[in-house]
């Protein structure tokens, strides 16, 4: 389970200090994927960041009770000079020691499909060949929760559909906080949603329904969805 209690972030920048999450209360269960919907600039890819670590509320906190994984679409925590196995391995020994470090960076490596680029400076590599290391990186460890922003969005078709089919191998084992514009993924992959709405974050056991609230907070008018997937556990928001 991950709690957010009473949390609120905002950027310091010369348009002013606007919260950009005001007094967010969520408990997201265990065992149950969540997409993230609003608006650009609502605040999902934050919400990611913090969620993962990577950033700092500027009140409350987040509790995690289980393994979550950084924010998969994430490219920038790796150190330019170093080859990409380099990375990979130096990011290794830090999660899992010498633990079955070269099947490790083998999977990595047949993964991201970058070729003898693997062993070439991480600076010299595209936005794309980054992406592909950055999440063949992240799914090489067993995370209770992945969190994914816009990840399946990366490379070629044949790529997005092997990224897609490699979040779905590990629906039942661990669960997914997805930030994608690809609707049709969310539905695929998530059985709750938040709606992140004016620094609001309103909880949704159905996707589907966190989708339409979306909608229709934007003027968006698209045909009903049917859901598949079954309600999961019941999260809880809270907005003031």
């Amino acid at each position: 389970m991950i709690r957010i209690e009473n949390l609120y972030k905002r950027y310091h920048n010369h348009h002013g200090s606007d919260w950009v999450l005001r007094d967010i209360n969520l408990e997201i269960p265990a065992n149950v994927s969540v997409g993230l919907v609003g608006r650009n600039g609502a605040g999902k890819s934050t919400l990611l960041r913090l969620i993962g670590g990577m950033d700092s509320p500027d009140r409350g906190g987040i509790v995690r009770d289980c393994r979550v994984s950084w924010p998969i679409g994430l490219t920038g925590g790796f150190q330019g000079s170093m080859t990409g196995r380099q990375n990979v391995k130096f990011v290794a020994r830090i999660h899992s020691g010498d633990n079955n470090l070269a099947e490790l960076i083998r999977r990595v490596e047949e993964f991201a499909e970058i070729g003898d680029a693997f062993d070439e400076p991480v600076k010299t590599y595209s936005s794309g060949m980054r992406a592909r290391l950055a999440f063949g990186l992240s799914l090489a460890f067993d995370f209770d929760v992945y969190l994914s922003d816009e990840a399946t969005a990366v490379g070629d078709q044949a790529f997005r559909k092997k990224a897609s089919q490699a979040f779905k191998d590990r629906v039942g084992r661990a669960s997914l906080i997805m930030v994608s514009h690809g609707e049709g993924i969310l539905r695929d992959l998530c059985q709750a949603g938040i709606w992140l709405h004016q620094g609001q974050a309103i909880w949704f056991d159905n996707i589907n329904e966190a989708i339409e609230a979306y909608h229709q907070s934007a003027g968006i008018t698209r045909p009903p969805v049917k859901n598949t997937h079954k309600p999961g556990p019941q999260g809880q928001g809270a907005s003031a």
